[in-house]
């Protein structure tokens, strides 16, 4: 993982946005900084997907599903943190994205089920899949940006499977550990 001091030239200006946006270092971006174009992607992408039609809440529930699909406790931890402070997602349905779990939400719980089913299916999700989450009132362009979504998780929690970075203090409320089941 790198630093402000010993990154890459052309990583160093990221690593200090994300620091001012954060108030601290993350170290998925001190991971992702050993490449720069790596960084600049999930930075970019990141962007891109916050203009996307889906709310914040559908965003992270996006990203939550993702993380723990994927086996991911840096990414759970720091989309719980995001659905908690800033999304204002109560307890009970970050516990049970966490736990890829039903959500009582019905359009979180779709956003999820399709999270799901996009990532189990590699993006061939069954007409019926496609269906539900139209019938929980979303369209096209938000199935998507589900995709969307998926392929930035998909970045983030496998850098982190890959680097395995600790998980910074400031995100330690939020731990979560995959079940061994679930690898």
């Amino acid at each position: 993982m790198r630093t402000l001091e010993d990154a890459p030239a052309e990583a160093r200006p990221r690593l200090e946005a994300a620091q001012k946006n954060n108030g601290f270092l993350p170290n998925l971006v001190r991971l992702l900084a050993n490449a720069p174009v790596a960084l600049e992607t999930y930075q970019t992408v990141s962007a891109i997907n916050g203009r996307a039609s889906l709310t914040l809440a559908e965003r992270e529930a996006v990203q939550i599903t993702a993380a723990a699909t994927h086996g991911c406790g840096f990414c759970v931890a720091g989309h719980s943190a995001i659905a908690d402070k800033k999304a204002q997602l109560d307890q009970a349905t970050i516990s049970a994205l966490r736990a890829l779990e039903a959500v009582a939400d019905a359009r979180l719980g779709a956003v999820a089920a399709f999270t799901k089913a996009v990532i189990a299916s590699r993006g061939n999700v069954t007409d019926a899949e496609l269906t539900a989450f139209k019938k929980a009132g979303f369209d096209d362009q938000a199935a998507l940006e589900v995709v969307l979504g998926v392929s930035l998780a998909t970045l983030c929690n496998f850098a982190n499977n890959l680097g395995r970075p600790e998980l910074n203090p400031e995100l330690s409320a939020y731990e979560w550990r995959p079940e061994v089941s679930a690898q």
